[in-house]
Order: structure tokens, then sequence, then C-alpha cells
């Protein structure tokens, strides 16, 4: 096990534990999110377990399915999170959570809200309850280049109450187009599109885009 601890004041405590079970803990005094952990590991995959802080529980979520290549170094993920936040990771279409953060997600990894713990399981008590996610990373989710799903989503979702012919403006591309290749009518919503829908409409845009940048010797 490999504990990842920025707080040097917790550090002691990991170090009484390292010394009851020799050669099993190793500490690294770090932050998690600038903490690139495969020089420890060998060449073998990881599990991330954690109780992240919440101010920081979504970038390192976010930080962890952006990962390039995929699949990445580890081969699941059990998290807490705030429930709302948790809500959002597990969404799909239709759900009133839906958004951004479902759609990448569900995308790279097969999620599930494990339990939730109460307030009084902490001292002091927070004034939330929280819940433990598993994300397990697909071997091969629908293929889209990633940075073009996060556009679609970011302008479908900025404006979620708006249709997409409307929402999808400002990609600065035809809304129709993106629309016509999810198989979706430009009426729709972005909170009723599945997470292949998304994907669908972010290959699109990386067809459009790479259309207007091709040369005329490279058309012919």
């Amino acid at each position: 096990m490999i504990a990842v601890e920025r707080d040097e004041r917790a550090i002691p405590a990991l170090e009484e534990i390292s010394q009851r079970y020799p050669g099993r803990l190793t500490i690294v005094n770090a932050d998690a999110t600038t903490f690139d952990p495969r020089p420890y590991l060998n060449g073998e995959r990881a599990k991330i377990v954690a109780n992240l802080p919440y101010n920081i529980a979504t970038v390192l979520l976010i930080d962890w399915l952006s990962i390039e290549p995929w699949p990445p170094w580890y081969d699941m993920m059990v998290l807490m999170f705030q429930r709302e936040v948790a809500e959002r990771i597990v969404a799909r279409e239709n759900d009133e959570a839906y958004g951004r953060l479902g759609v990448l997600s569900n995308w790279r990894a097969e999620t599930k809200i494990l339990f939730d713990i109460a307030p009084g399981a902490f001292v002091p008590p927070p004034k939330v309850t929280s819940s433990v996610v598993r994300l397990i990373p697909r071997a091969a989710p629908d293929p889209c280049d990633r940075r073009m799903l996060e556009r679609v989503a970011a302008a479908a979702f900025g404006q979620r109450r708006k249709m997409l012919r409307q929402s999808l403006k400002s990609l600065g591309v035809d809304p129709a187009l993106l629309a016509a290749a999810a198989g979706v009518e430009p009426t729709r919503r972005a909170e009723t599109i599945p997470v292949s829908g998304f994907v669908a409409m972010a290959r699109e845009l990386t067809n459009i885009r790479a259309a207007k940048t091709e040369t005329p010797l490279e058309r012919n």
C-alpha cells in the first residue's frame, strides 16, 4: 500500500502503522493533485482508495479520468464524496443530477454508489451525507477525442435548459449537424442525451474541424 499524505502532521501516525507492518506500507509526503504513483507500481495496476478532501475531490477525479493513454494505471477507484457529487458521477440521461461529470465518468468507467455514510461517523461531524463510489475503468470506451467530448458536454450543459440547436452554437459549428450525428433532434435538451450521443457529437465535431483545417492538396 502506498499512502499519499500532504499534511506533515499526519506522517508520524502513518509511520507507526508502517513499523507495525514492515514492508507493507510506503508513505509519501506529497500533494495528490501532482503525485505520479507509477514509479512505485513496478508496472502493475493499482487500486485508488481514498476519503478525498471535498474541496479537491472533483478535480482529482477528473484528472484520473483524463489520463492518456487509456486504460490507465489503475483498475478500480473506490472514493468517498459528498452525496450530491456522488449522484452527479453516476447520473445518466434523464436523471436530475446528469451533467458534464456524469458524461465523462460514465464514458470512461462503470460507476456505482456503494453506500452512504452518515455525518455521525466523523469527528467533528460534517453537515452533509457522504457516499462511497466505485469506478471501474472501461477497457475500450466508445472512441472519441476526450477534449472534444468535454467541449460538447460543456456547451450543452452550460445552457442546459435550452435546446441543442441553441446551446451548441457556442462550438462554432452547425448544431443540426452535431445533433444529426447523434441521431437526435436538435430540439432535445442536454439532460435527455445519453453518453453515446455525446460521444457521437464529439466525433462529428472532430471531423468538422479536421475538414476545415485540410489544405486543397490534402482534399485532393
